[in-house]
C-alpha cells in the first residue's frame, strides 16, 4: 500500500495525530523509566543475604541489669535457648541483616592513609558463623580464646581487635588479584589481620541491589543491643519461639521481649515499602497503557464515521476490505511510530533528571525497543475495532448523497 495518501490525509489532520503522537512519546517516556525502576526494586528484593534465612529466628529483649553482670546474664541466656527443642544453633550479636541499622566504619589497607570503603561491623559473641549459616570460602573461625570484650576495647590501650572475618566483595576491594588471607587492614592505627573470608552477609540496611556485601566480623563479646539468633531445624518456628521467650524469662522473670520473629517475616518487612512501590508503578503503566489505546480507538472511530463516503468510493473503485483494514493500521503504525521515536528522547530525558534528583542508574537501552514494541502492538490492537468496522463500509454508500 503506498504511503503517500496516507502521509497526505494525515496533513490534513495533523492536529489529531500530532495529539495522539504526543500521547504515544509521554507513555514511552514513562513506560521506559518505570520499567526500569520496577526492575531494580524487584532486582533488591532478590538479594542473597548470605545467611540461613528459612532456619533462622531472631530475638530482642531488655533487662534492667547491671552491666557487669551482662556477660554471665548473655551466657544464661545462650544456654537457655540452646536446650529448646529444635535448636541447633544459638548466637548473639549487636546488628542483623534487614535490621535497618548498621554499625559501619572505614577501612583502609595502610596505616594512617584514607579508607578505601565503608564496611559494617558485625560483633561476632561467639558461634556467629555457623548460626547464620555462612559459607567459609577460605580460613577459618574464630577460636574460643581469641574473642575480647567490647568494654575491655575503652578500658586500655594494649586490648585491640587483632583479627576478623570479612566478606570475598570486601576482599576484592581491598585487594584486588590478591589473596586477602593473612593480610592485615585498618580502622585506627592497629593491623587487623583477615583469618577468614566469608561469601557474603550483607549490609543490615543496604541501598542499591548492585551495592558489594562489604562486611566485617569481629571476635568481640556483650557488645551494647545483643540480639539473639537461633537456628532451628525440624520444627515449626512460631512454636520454637514461643518455647524460647519462656526459656528467657524462666532465667530472668523481669525480661521484656522487644521483639520476636523469623528472618523470613522480617525480609518480607524489610522489602514492604519495595513490593509496594511495584505495585504503584505497575498500577501506573496499565493505567497510562489503557488511557493511550483509549486515546487511538477514540481518533480512530472519528476517523472512520468521517471517511465513511471515502471508503465507500474505495470499495466502489475495487478496493478489497483487506486494504480498507490494512490502510487504517498503516496509518496508525506511523503514528505510533512518530510517537516513539520522540518518547525515545524524551525517555533519556526524565532519565537523566531521576539520576540528577534521585540517584537512579543511567537507563539501559534494551528498554528502549521493549517499550516500542509494546506500544507498537498496543496501537494495532486499538485501531483493530474501528479498522474493521471500516472495512464493512459498503461500496454503494459511495453513490449517496
Amino acid at each position: 500500500m503506498e504511503i503517500q495518501p496516507i502521509l497526505k490525509s494525515l496533513r490534513r489532520q495533523k492536529t489529531a495525530a500530532i495529539l495522539i503522537a504526543f500521547e504515544i512519546a509521554l507513555a514511552c517516556a514513562i513506560i521506559c523509566n518505570t520499567l526500569f525502576v520496577i526492575v531494580a526494586r524487584m532486582d533488591r528484593m532478590q538479594i542473597d543475604s548470605g545467611i540461613a534465612e528459612t532456619e533462622l529466628l531472631r530475638i530482642r529483649t531488655a533487662t534492667l541489669d547491671d552491666p557487669v553482670d551482662k556477660p554471665l546474664r548473655t551466657a544464661e541466656d545462650l544456654a537457655a535457648l540452646q536446650a529448646v527443642p529444635g535448636v541447633v544453633d544459638v548466637a548473639a550479636v549487636q546488628q542483623v541483616p534487614f535490621g535497618n541499622s548498621s554499625w559501619n566504619s572505614g577501612v583502609a589497607v595502610e596505616r594512617g592513609a584514607p579508607p578505601v570503603v565503608g564496611a559494617t561491623n558485625y560483633f561476632d559473641n561467639g558461634n556467629l558463623v555457623k548460626t547464620l549459616g555462612l559459607k567459609l570460602v577460605a580460613g577459618r573461625d574464630f577460636q574460643p580464646e581469641e574473642y575480647i570484650n567490647f568494654q575491655d576495647l575503652f578500658s586500655t590501650d594494649e586490648t585491640f581487635v587483632g583479627m576478623a572475618i570479612i566478606t570475598q566483595a570486601l576482599a576484592d576491594r581491598l585487594w584486588p588479584g590478591e589473596p586477602a588471607l593473612g593480610k592485615a587492614f585498618y580502622t585506627d592505627t592497629d593491623p587487623i589481620r583477615v583469618i577468614g573470608i566469608v561469601d557474603t552477609l550483607i549490609r543490615p540496611s543496604f541501598g542499591d541491589p548492585g551495592d558489594a556485601p562489604m562486611s566485617v566480623i569481629y571476635p568481640v563479646r556483650h557488645a551494647p543491643g545483643l540480639e539473639y539468633l537461633l537456628r532451628v531445624r525440624g520444627a515449626e518456628p512460631d512454636a520454637v519461639l514461643k518455647q524460647a521467650e519462656v526459656a528467657l524469662r524462666d532465667v530472668h522473670p523481669g525480661r521484656l521481649i522487644l521483639h520476636a520473629s523469623t528472618f523470613v517475616e522480617m525480609r518480607e518487612r524489610f522489602f514492604r515499602g519495595d513490593r509496594v512501590m511495584a505495585m504503584l508503578l505497575i498500577g501506573v503503566i496499565v493505567a497510562l497503557l489503557i488511557v493511550t489505546a483509549l486515546g487511538i480507538v477514540g481518533l480512530a472511530s472519528f476517523w472512520v464515521q468521517r471517511r465513511r463516503r471515502q471508503i465507500g468510493v474505495r470499495r466502489a473503485l475495487g478496493a478489497t476490505r483487506g486494504a480498507i483494514l490494512r490502510y487504517f493500521q498503516l496509518e496508525n503504525f506511523l503514528i505510533v511510530t512518530a510517537g516513539v521515536a520522540a518518547g525515545m528522547f524524551s525517555a533519556y530525558g526524565v532519565n537523566a533528571w531521576l539520576m540528577q534528583h534521585y540517584e537512579l542508574e543511567r537507563l539501559p537501552l534494551y528498554y528502549l525497543p521493549v517499550a516500542a514494541v509494546s506500544l507498537w502492538v498496543l496501537g494495532q490492537l486499538s485501531v483493530l475495532q474501528p479498522a474493521l468496522r471500516a472495512m464493512r463500509v459498503p461500496p454503494a454508500l459511495a453513490t449517496r448523497a
